[in-house]
């Protein structure tokens, strides 16, 4: 049934099973992907979303790297959205809301396009492994499949169990059973395991709906896209909408906290903080007396809807008396109840940058299995997981991004360095080095590293240069321009902005806060340029980034620069902490934990002062 050996194995089909297949497939591994339902590969289990602050520039840089979530957006978008543009470039997030149906479909294509990618249907109940070190899996028919590698990406179904109300059962998933086995067989190998909760909201019948009572929230008039390949934008889009909840709302629903688990004390892990449960933003935020419900399409035609904000595991029938009072829903449908979802996760910990567990060799964990949230953060680790799986089999070196390079690099490193106790959702808060990490940039960063290793083909590394050629030489025409006082005086003054006496280049005045390039182009030596050089749009938002900050990129790169330095500083494998006795005892015990590799990644952990940062690089001869 199976081949011989496979290189790598991908347990799970969802956003992070599926980026780890592709991304080992077409890196030239064998590889079987085995899911518990075929059907469902890369589902969107909550929120018919892509992208969001800080996650739209994840799927960019999964894009960039040769991974297929940008591509599958922008083939099942109905609606896309920057957000944040009226804050700097660093900010701008892109966010697609996709067709659900189609979101799924369009993955379950590509990996049956994708070479040396074989499926198979089953629930994986353990691992094979011997003399530590993973050789395959064992399924629930007692089948074993010998593998050089193992990636697990189980989502929510470790041991899921799904709560509504007072009721509770087995489930990964709505409607899908849960994950036995592999929680017992890892802690039975030394792994420590704990409990983590997320939710979803009611799932309605928008013809139940009266739109004319809610905000419209349409998408961008000119809407962008996420992939750097040649997908197309979209030329026509689905509406959005919003309405709140009141006082009124907020009374029915605290009748049924009593018989709320969150409540009772049936459900004790933690859910995730900043995507809380419409009870939690009650209890929490009870001086507050209407939340933003956000109406989303699950598709082009299909009359599901997604009440986004409105995530609860309430009884149904206080759901649905709650929601029948908010404003457009007086005569609402249900398709399906909200409910809270708990499962077994690993803390990070236990893994080392390439996602690979220190306990078990060959073996890797991707998404939620390591306390993550959101699609787009398991996706990244799955291909980063995909890709380090296939380089360790072909004894390649590692592929590890850092906190400069990659969100992809942060969200890794924040798990391993300082784990997580709740479900961990990036931010662009996270990343020190934002202004580096831009969305609009990922091909930039990215694509040479994912052409290098295997992933990106010669078509987008070819895409990516002749973007960087056509923005560096039309910088360079901004600063040898010069431009009349009568030219750009017009301009200067719809802005409010001091008025110039003499000519000057054309980048001095480009470079005032509140000129565009959208300003720029009305002169006609910078219109007639762009018509010559066939300067399309990522090209333009390329150098007006690069023009207009230019000097916080240079301060970052520096400041990058300098804590590479700490990165070239190894700690030898297996160091005795216990023999420096000038470390406090919290910096030696979470040191002797977590096993940090350079003293860069030692100084980010939680509870080591500088002070032991200090005794280490005095220890290492600096």
């Amino acid at each position: 049934m199976f081949e011989k050996e496979y290189d790598v194995i991908v347990v799970g089909g969802g956003h992070a099973g599926a980026e780890a297949a592709a991304a080992a497939a077409n890196m030239g591994s064998k590889t079987l992907l085995v899911t518990m339902n075929l059907q469902t590969i890369g589902q969107m289990s909550c929120n018919p979303a892509m992208g969001g602050i800080a996650k739209g520039q994840i799927v960019r840089e999964i894009d960039a790297l040769g991974g297929y979530s940008g591509i599958i957006t922008d083939k099942s978008a109905i609606q896309f959205k920057m957000l944040n543009k009226s804050k700097g470039p660093a900010m701008w997030s892109p966010r697609a809301q996709s067709d659900r149906m189609r979101f799924a479909e369009e993955w379950r294509l590509a990996l049956e396009n994708t070479p040396n990618c074989d499926f198979y249907q089953e629930m994986v109940r353990g691992l094979l492994v011997e003399k530590g070190k993973v050789v395959g899996v064992k399924t629930s028919l007692g089948l074993e499949i010998k593998a050089k590698s193992v990636v697990l990406t189980n989502g929510t179904f470790l041991n899921g169990l799904i709560h509504i109300g007072e009721k509770q059962f087995g489930g990964g998933r709505a409607g899908e059973s849960a994950a036995t086995g592999i929680t017992e067989q890892l802690v039975d190998l030394g792994f420590s395991s704990g409990r983590m909760k997320t939710g979803t909201p009611p799932r309605v019948d928008g013809r139940s709906l009266d739109y004319s009572k809610m905000i419209v929230q349409p998408g961008d008039a000119i809407p962008e896209k996420f992939s750097y390949t040649n997908t197309l934008p979209l030329s026509h889009q689905r509406d959005c909408h919003m309405s709140h909840t009141s006082a009124m709302v907020h009374d029915l629903l605290k009748e049924g906290f009593d018989r709320s688990p969150m409540f009772n004390g049936r459900i004790k892990s933690i859910g995730p903080r900043y995507c809380p449960s419409i009870e939690d933003k009650i209890n929490r935020f009870a001086d507050k007396e209407s939340h933003q419900l956000f109406v989303e399409p699950e598709g082009w035609n299909t009359v599901e809807v997604y009440v986004n904000g409105f995530s609860t595991s309430l009884p149904e029938d206080v759901q649905f008396k709650a929601l029948r009072s908010v404003v457009g829903f007086e005569n609402v449908k249900f398709f399906r109840p909200g409910y809270a979802i708990e499962y077994d996760y690993f803390p990070p910990t236990q893994l080392k940058h390439t996602l690979e567990t220190k306990l078990v060799d060959n073996l890797y964990f991707a998404g939620q299995i390591n306390g993550t949230t959101g699609y787009e953060e398991a996706a990244s680790q799955g291909l980063m997981a995909g890709i380090n799986a296939s380089l360790k089999i072909q004894e390649k070196d590692d592929f590890i991004l850092n906190r400069d390079e990659a969100y992809i690099g942060v969200l890794i490193d924040d798990l391993i360095t300082k784990g997580t106790e709740e479900p961990y959702r990036m931010f662009t808060s996270r990343a020190e080095y934002r202004t580096l990490l831009r969305q609009d940039n990922a091909d930039l960063r990215l694509t040479p590293k994912g052409y290098e290793i295997g992933l990106a083909k010669v078509e987008r590394l070819k895409r990516m240069e002749e973007k960087r050629k056509k923005s560096d030489a039309f910088i360079k025409f901004f600063k040898k321009t010069s431009v009349l006082p009568e030219e750009i005086n017009p301009i200067l003054q719809s802005v409010d902005s001091a008025l110039v006496k003499q000519s000057d280049k054309m980048v001095k005045s480009f470079s005032r806060p509140k000129v565009t390039m959208n300003h720029m182009l009305q002169l006609t030596a910078v219109s007639e340029y762009v018509a010559e050089h066939k300067l399309d749009r990522e090209v333009l938002e390329q150098t007006e980034v690069q023009v207009k900050y230019s000097g916080y990129i240079a301060k970052e790169k520096n400041n990058a620069d300098k804590l590479h330095r700490l990165e070239n500083v190894k700690i030898p494998a297996n160091f005795d902490y216990s023999k420096l006795k000038s470390l406090s005892y919290e910096a030696r015990e979470k040191l002797k934990d977590i096993q940090p590799v350079t003293i860069a990644q030692a100084s980010r952990i939680s509870g080591v002062s500088p002070s032991d940062i200090s005794v280490l690089l005095v220890f290492m001869g600096r």
